[in-house]
């Protein structure tokens, strides 16, 4: 099966996936969203963008069968999402992504490999970890902090830590996100989220 973007080979990466009231649910790959529109589950499309999907050659006619699949689509589904009570799972990838690649306590900049997760409260004081009380931090700053809280090491949060929402986890799992789908994003989470201004489309 070969993948047609604008009309030159890609490897797509992924689609927006929403239930049937327009809620994003999650990102799936082009596979699942083949055996969707086969399956006659696509309720409709909402992106701006298209990739074109080249299957098999007709023995009889000679013809190749193509499929046309939407950046956003929407799929049949009387499934419920509580936005209110959802917890996202924490880990590194997400919590740096989270925090910009920033360390909370300096403020600068890092690569992935020199970051570090802190937690704020420290467990051994009966902090817990989760994602009010986990901080991105350089590994200078985790050292210098050790177990302390930030008021006993003198070493104050430039960010207030916060649980992404579910369209917010969404944004900050996503690998190659297209503006469209940015666009649809962004216009599901809250105005005072603060992924707004980073991934704001002008």
């Amino acid at each position: 099966m070969q993948v047609i973007y604008n009309n030159s080979m890609i490897s797509f990466k992924q689609i927006l996936r929403l239930n049937a009231a327009g809620h994003p649910t999650g990102w799936i790959n082009y596979e699942t969203a083949v055996k969707l529109y086969h399956l006659g589950q696509i309720a409709y499309e909402c992106g701006s963008s298209t990739t074109q999907i080249r299957g098999g050659i007709n023995r009889l006619t000679g013809l190749r069968s193509t499929l046309d699949i939407n950046s956003i689509i929407a799929t049949n589904s009387s499934h419920k999402l509580d936005y209110s009570s959802f917890t996202p799972s924490l880990n590194n990838t997400t919590l740096f992504m989270r925090d910009a690649n920033t360390c909370l306590y300096c403020g600068d900049k890092f690569t992935h490999k020199h970051l570090s997760r802190d937690h704020i409260i420290p467990l051994s004081l009966g902090g817990e970890d989760i994602w009010t009380n986990v901080a991105t931090a350089c590994r200078r700053c985790n050292n210098l902090k050790g177990g302390r809280t930030p008021e006993d090491a003198k070493m104050m949060l430039v960010a207030v830590p916060f649980s992404p929402s579910r369209v917010e986890y969404l944004i900050l799992r996503g690998r190659t996100i297209l503006a469209d789908q940015m666009e649809f994003l962004i216009s599901h989470i809250s105005k005072n989220s603060p992924l707004l201004a980073r991934y704001k489309i002008t």
